[in-house]
């Protein structure tokens, strides 16, 4: 007897337990059913782009990317169901824990830090809230504020926002869309340089504009619908061979490294910051990148290109951005400027365009072989601006001692001195080879093999 109340109870249990799990699996699926049947209706393009996409093939869901849990803060009710309109790479990880981890920890993940910089208090300052945030904050993300007034938690000052260093409720940096644009979610675009075109453009970091003037932009350009840029596998060498893109030089697989989504692996030196220098573990960067290159160049053109490349950088650096920061930071620290706040004084632009615009367009356009930003948009206009508007405004000043370091610099210097001289006695200078001469040891500081 009590084997059978025993046996009875437990068909109970397994009865009630199964019941409520086909409920639950019910509603999910009256919840999707929902997402699918509204979505539709109301935003075609959105269904049609997922239905299409490597999720929709698989049956990746609405809910499996936007189903939020009990407790997080940017979760809400709707239809029946507890949402995230935001998707984190910590969402993104559920399936691509490899990936998302790379991401969040790469400098891409870090652009949100521009909040706390120069651009930023700039942006601010002399444009304005709305600027910023349609302006520096759509490329370098923002922090996502809740507002629990709002019907998806999410302020309206900071959403939309797909910027690459998005700082997300849930913790994460970061924002995989930004690459991977939702709801097609597609490798293609990501490959495709015009995708990276969104942020990677413009007077301060021109890599688009660099990259269209290069052998490497007209080889796209020619050649683009033959690189199978929608295979799931695409390595260089081996898959396409036509021309490289960012995705290619940057993230995507060669025949002896396999694709990364930390986007600074390959870069060995800064061209950010007024003064260059090289990053920590430069050598093994740039042999990743060399490898890369190798994949179309022989060693000695590639070594030749990095002989060059170094030089460039070397001489921005100590011609211009070594003494121009000297005189900067005397005149900040003497106080002798009339305006207190940044960028309140002609002189503050000066300085901040002859490297922030400048001087990084010049290295910029020597890392990629863009000889007309290497020059023409990037050291003529540092020249110009250092010798003919920075130096002048310094002298004005009046400081005796800001005064007798530009003295010195342009008397003794000779990277300088040319300014004291006549145009034959240059010319003559140049033919001889001995003003080259002046700057040959720029090429002995490159980074050794």
């Amino acid at each position: 007897m009590k084997t059978i109340h025993l046996m009875i109870f437990a068909f109970i249990l397994i009865f009630v337990y199964s019941g409520t799990c086909l409920s639950q699996i019910k509603s999910s699926d009256n919840a999707e059913s929902n997402c699918i049947t509204c979505h539709k209706k109301e935003n075609s393009g959105l269904y049609e782009q997922w239905k299409s996409s490597k999720h929709g093939e698989a049956g990746v869901s609405c809910l499996d990317c936007h189903g939020a849990n009990e407790g997080e803060p940017d979760g809400f009710e709707h239809q029946g169901a507890l949402i995230a309109t935001l998707v984190t790479p910590k969402d993104c990880a559920q399936c691509h824990e490899a990936e998302a981890e790379q991401t969040m920890n790469s400098y891409h993940a870090q652009a949100g830090e521009i909040l706390e910089s120069a651009d930023a208090f700039l942006a601010h300052v002399a444009g304005g809230h709305p600027a910023a945030i349609t302006g520096c904050e759509n490329c370098h993300g923002n922090k996502v504020k809740i507002d629990p007034q709002s019907p998806n938690k999410l302020a309206r000052e900071s959403w939309p926002n797909s910027g690459i260093g998005r700082i997300n409720p849930d913790g994460s940096k970061g924002s995989c869309n930004a690459c991977h644009p939702r709801h097609s979610f597609s490798k293609e675009l990501a490959r495709r340089p015009e995708n990276c075109g969104k942020c990677h453009l413009g007077p301060d970091h021109p890599q688009k504009e660099i990259y269209a003037e290069s052998k490497h932009g007209v080889a796209y350009r020619m050649f683009k619908d033959k690189m199978k840029m929608d295979q799931a596998e695409w390595v260089l060498g081996k898959d396409y061979y036509q021309a490289p893109t960012c995705a290619t030089c940057h993230l995507s697989a060669t025949i002896n490294q396999t694709v990364t989504h930390d986007v600074g692996v390959r870069i060995s030196w800064t061209l950010r910051p007024p003064i260059s220098i090289f990053k920590e573990n430069s050598q093994s960067k740039r042999n990743n990148m060399k490898d890369v290159c190798q994949s179309c160049h022989q060693k000695g053109f590639v070594n030749g290109h990095y002989y060059q490349y170094d030089a460039l950088v070397q001489l921005y650096n100590k011609k211009f951005a070594i003494p121009a920061t000297k005189i900067y930071e005397m005149v900040q620290k003497k106080g002798l400027l009339k305006k207190k706040a940044s960028f309140s004084n002609e002189f503050d632009w000066q300085y901040w365009e002859l490297w922030h615009h400048e001087g990084r367009r010049a290295r910029m356009g020597a890392a990629m072989m863009g000889p007309d930003y290497t020059w023409w948009h990037g050291i003529y206009e540092v020249a110009h601006n250092f010798y003919f508007k920075f130096i002048p405004t310094a002298i004005e000043i009046g400081d005796d001692e800001v005064n007798n370091y530009i003295k010195n610099l342009l008397e003794t210097d000779p990277m300088h001195t040319w300014l004291n001289k006549n145009t034959a006695e240059l010319k003559q200078a140049i033919r001889s080879g001995k003003l080259p001469e002046v700057y040959q040891n720029l090429f002995n500081e490159a980074l050794k093999e």
